[in-house]
Formats: structure tokens, C-alpha cells, sequence
């Protein structure tokens, strides 16, 4: 295999396009997630129409053995990876103390934060080694701010951008580097599946395509972070919201949240 990207959350939304970006450029695969007939179908596929290699590993990247699964199955088959695309995440709204499960806010903890983290622990040193690799870690924009009703999604892609940014600069001089990919609201399974396609927020949710590839390139260049794929208010909001006051920003916040199904806003 040569120019391998390991890809995780491969077959859904921002993943799926990816694929299709490094395969069309004639880059080799390892797809990462937990339905392996899902994961089958998809590395057939890609192999068909790119004609390249696809190599996928089954993993539920909510339990704490998963990146270490992922990396043995790499090295047991002496598969390289060059680029380490960690796109795997998931989020969900809801009142976080009246609403959201201990279950759910966890899983959503390890997913988001927990795997991504191990799974630069346990590649980026062969990347050093070696003097060449890149990271791609796809946060959100929602990284730059608190998210009342998605309190814990929020704070997972904080956290992704702080790690993603202090570890860019630790591995200066290196040849690796590691990019944070912070994108708007866009149409994916993510929205469906969180509970928004009912909301302010993703009213005007753009398609995926153009942030991957965003995303992608920024990767190539070692760029620090990409941001892509804001409609409506959200380009002046961004840009804007470090001098809003905290108060008045977290209301704002929360109303573009409300679905629209009848839950009120903080301020009814």
C-alpha cells in the first residue's frame, strides 16, 4: 500500500467524501468504523471505481481499546500510514441535566476526545520517525465558544482544536503536522441523528464536498486550522463572538438551538 489515509467514521457524511477525495487522487485506504459489512461494501466500491487499495478494520470507537486495535491491525499487516484522517465523531442536543443520558454524554466524550487523542499517541511517533505524516482532526466551529443544549459537543471540539493547535507546534521542524478542521453547520447523518434538522442553526446547513476538500488541502499544507462551510450569520458571528458579551452570546447560542418542535428559548 503507498499513500495511505486511515479514515475513521469512513462511510457517512463528511467521511464518505474523504474517501472519494484521496481515492480520486489514487491514495491507498484504511477505513475505520464499527459496522464491518457497512465498512466491506464501501473498501469494494472504492476499489472498483478508483482502483486503488482499501483496507477497512471494524472498531467501535467508543470503548477504550479501539485505537489500540486499529494501530496493532496496521502494524501486524505492515500497512503505513501517511495521513491520519480522525473524523469519527457525534453529538446530540438536549438539556444536559435534564435531558442527556450519562451514557450518551460519555460515549459521545470517547468518541469525540478520547479515541482521536489515542490514536495520535500511538501514530504520530512512527510519523516522527519517519520525518513525514499529517493529522487531520475534524473539530467544528462550535470549538470556539460554549454550547448551551449541546453543552458536551461543544466542549469535545474545544478540546479537539486546543490539542490539535499545541501539538502543530510541538512538532515544528518535524515534517508532521496536524490540522484542525473547524467546519459550520453542514447536511449530513450528523444532524438527523443529533436531533437538528429542527433548529435555527442548521437552517441553512450547506453540503459536505467542499469542506472536506477544504479540509483536505489544508491537511497537505500543514495548516494550523481550516475553517469552511459557514452560511448565513454564522462568517460575522465567528468573527465576532469574542467580543460579544459571554451572557448574551450563550443566549444566542441557545436559541439557535431550540427546535422548533416547541421547547422554549431562555429568554420566553
Amino acid at each position: 500500500m503507498k499513500n495511505v489515509a486511515l479514515i475513521t467514521g469512513s462511510y457517512g457524511g463528511l467521511g464518505t467524501c474523504f474517501v472519494d477525495i484521496h481515492a480520486g487522487k489514487g491514495g491507498d485506504l484504511i477505513l475505520v468504523g464499527r459496522s464491518e459489512e457497512k465498512l466491506k461494501e464501501q473498501a469494494q466500491a472504492v476499489e472498483e471505481k478508483y482502483h486503488v487499495t482499501a483496507q477497512y478494520i471494524a472498531a467501535d470507537l467508543s470503548t477504550a481499546d479501539a485505537a489500540q486495535k486499529t494501530y496493532d491491525t496496521c502494524k501486524e499487516n505492515q500497512w503505513t500510514v501517511d495521513y491520519l484522517i480522525n473524523n469519527a465523531g457525534f453529538g446530540g442536543q438536549g438539556d444536559f441535566t435534564r435531558e442527556r443520558s450519562m451514557e450518551q454524554d460519555m460515549s459521545m466524550i470517547a468518541v469525540n476526545i478520547e479515541t482521536p487523542t489515542r490514536l495520535m499517541k500511538l501514530f504520530l511517533p512512527d510519523m516522527v520517525s519517519r520525518g513525514s505524516g499529517k493529522v487531520l482532526n475534524v473539530s467544528s466551529t462550535a470549538g470556539t465558544m460554549p454550547g448551551p443544549l449541546q453543552a458536551v459537543y461543544y466542549a469535545t471540539k474545544a478540546y479537539l482544536c486546543s490539542v490539535s493547535n499545541a501539538i502543530w507546534r510541538e512538532l515544528k521542524d518535524t515534517g508532521v503536522t496536524v490540522t484542525a478542521l473547524m467546519p459550520g453547520a453542514m447536511q449530513t447523518g450528523f444532524v438527523q441523528a443529533g436531533g437538528l434538522a429542527d433548529t435555527k442553526l442548521f437552517s441553512n446547513a450547506v453540503a459536505p464536498n467542499q469542506v472536506a476538500l477544504d479540509g483536505y488541502n489544508g491537511m497537505l499544507k500543514g495548516e494550523l486550522n481550516v475553517i469552511s462551510g459557514l452560511p448565513g450569520l454564522q462568517k460575522p458571528l465567528i468573527s465576532l463572538a469574542p467580543m460579544f458579551p459571554k451572557k448574551t452570546m450563550l443566549d444566542f447560542v441557545y436559541n439557535q438551538q431550540v427546535a422548533g418542535s416547541g421547547k422554549k428559548s431562555s429568554k420566553e
